[in-house]
């Protein structure tokens, strides 16, 4: 089953400037969601065996004690 959807049209013409020649716009708009999964998949366990979490874990408790005491 197909859906219509609304987009303004300097949207529209932002999705075909990133639209190949051979591509529909469902083509394009199942790659952008794909490509969009994998990069959020690639970033996934980058902090792994460093202290980072726990680095960025105290800079939010100190912005928090920041806001905290305004």
């Amino acid at each position: 089953m197909s859906k219509s959807i609304r987009v303004e049209e300097d949207t529209h013409a932002a999705l075909a400037s990133l639209k190949g020649d051979d591509e529909t716009f469902d083509d394009l708009l199942t790659r952008l969601l794909r490509e969009r999964r994998e990069d959020i998949r690639a970033g996934a366990g980058l902090w792994a065996g460093s202290d980072a979490p726990e680095r960025a874990r105290e800079k939010r408790r100190e912005m928090k004690r920041g806001v905290d005491s305004q």
